[in-house]
């Protein structure tokens, strides 16, 4: 007789069978660096502001604490409540984005209204906003991927509290928050299976809605003619792009060594937030800059390689939920970096784990958390824990009727890197195939 399998419960889990050392590496890396870079960075702008060259680092230094906090929160939560609570969160991100562009509520800065102030921490609302959508969106593609994959209203239903997010990060206004949204949003879709002819449509109105809005703004209309040529106006509306050129001009090679930047002696404006790229490309170089590529190269991989796992265990949602954190965070990086460059127009986004800011590094530190619980999860599939659900349940109840006195732990520790091994063999053309597949809905 088979025993009941316990549910799952709100605890903090024991790693016993190992996390994804690639990527913890990779954060670790990343997050010291990025500490490093902001007390660099913010030398001076941290002198001028309130009289002590560490300021900023100091808060850095504590929105890490609170965002290793809030990542390990995430990482204790199952992915099933997770998942059942895609809706509310949602709700709870429409709630934010409208209560930050009320008047005297909402915090505006350098003309747009985009924090809400909680005395000692400001809260940018389109970090955490943007993560619910995202959590949100993993769970409609597993409840009506039959839906989406088959019919144009499938594609539509999620678009409408998606275009309602866009347009209230509009009003903020925060153009790349919502570029990034819309991006990693299609490219979930697409992986859940949507018709390439339906998204390609849809890729084109929302494409042409972009062009209108940034042709119809006079800002955005600035900042593109500035991008397209800085130097025409170098003294004043491209003053900031041509000075990130310079610093990461004067970089070269191997650069002009830590702490010796002359861009971030208040040079270069927002040196320590959006544009700490160019200060780490000045004092590390192109050596350094490949070696950061590199690192953010990886964690997209590892990101990825959690999803797949999750897929070939058949959790879908967990799949797409990683599919879509991995390439946010590779995304608003490669944005971020080319933005610096002067490969893209200004768009105000961070770089994550380096620039200073508490809302983006605490988010990004729930992500992270998010992604290792996957991974914790996969491996206990793999391992056949009774507390996981899928096919490790089924061979665990499977052992039980047969007298077996635990679940095997020794040859099925293999399952997860064996299924990943098998994803990446078949190829492009089976997994594009898996993609097609007509997969049960799950109940809202």
């Amino acid at each position: 007789m088979s025993t009941p399998v316990p549910a799952a419960r709100f605890q903090f889990p024991r790693a016993r069978y190992g996390l994804d050392t690639a990527l913890c590496l990779t954060v670790a890396i990343l997050l010291a660096w990025g500490l490093v870079m902001v007390a660099s960075a913010s030398v001076a702008i941290g002198e001028k502001m309130v009289g002590t060259t560490m300021y900023f680092f100091i808060r850095q230094l504590a929105f890490a604490g609170i965002g290793a906090l809030f990542g390990a929160i995430a990482f204790a939560v199952p992915m099933k409540s997770w998942e059942a609570s895609g809706p509310i969160l949602l709700v709870l991100a429409f709630f934010l984005l409208i209560v930050v562009l009320i008047p005297g509520v909402g915090v505006k800065v350098n003309h747009a209204r985009r924090w809400l102030d909680f005395g000692l921490f400001r809260l940018q609302a389109s970090e955490p906003a943007r993560l619910a959508v995202i959590l949100y969106l993993a769970g409609y593609i597993v409840r009506r991927q039959a839906t989406l994959q088959n019919s144009l209203l499938g594609l539509a239903v999620p678009f409408i509290p998606l275009g309602i997010i866009s347009l209230l990060l509009l009003l903020e206004p925060d153009f790349g928050a919502t570029a990034i949204l819309i991006g990693v949003s299609m490219l979930m879709l697409f992986l859940g299976g949507a018709r390439l002819l339906y998204l390609g449509g849809l890729f084109a109105v929302v494409g042409t809605g972009m062009t209108l809005l940034v042709i119809t703004a006079a800002y955005r209309m600035r900042r593109l003619l500035t991008f397209t040529d800085p130097w025409a106006d170098a003294e004043n509306s491209g003053w900031q792009l041509t000075q990130s050129l310079i610093a990461v001009g004067r970089g070269e090679w191997w650069g002009v060594g830590l702490g010796n930047s002359v861009q971030k002696l208040l040079y270069l404006p927002e040196m320590h937030t959006d544009f700490i790229f160019a200060i780490l490309a000045e004092e590390f170089g192109l050596v350094g800059v490949t070696v950061l590529l590199a690192l953010f190269a990886t964690l997209v991989w590892r990101g990825f390689a959690i999803g797949a796992n999750a897929d070939a265990l058949g959790e879908r949602f967990k799949a797409y939920l990683c599919y879509g954190l991995s390439s946010w965070l590779g995304l608003q990086a490669m944005i971020n970096m080319a933005v610096n460059m002067g490969a893209l127009p200004t768009k105000g986004l961070t770089l994550p784990f380096i620039s200073y800011g508490g809302s983006s590094l605490i988010t990004v530190c729930v992500m992270l958390g998010l992604l290792l619980r996957v991974d914790h999860e996969n491996r206990m599939d793999s391992a056949g824990h009774p507390g996981q659900r899928s096919i490790a349940r089924n061979s665990i109840g499977a052992a039980m009727n047969t007298g077996a006195s635990r679940a095997p732990t020794g040859p099925r520790w293999s399952g997860t890197q064996a299924a990943s091994s098998q994803t990446s063999r078949s190829g492009f053309r089976n997994w594009l195939e898996r993609r097609r597949r007509v997969l049960p809905e799950r109940d809202a």
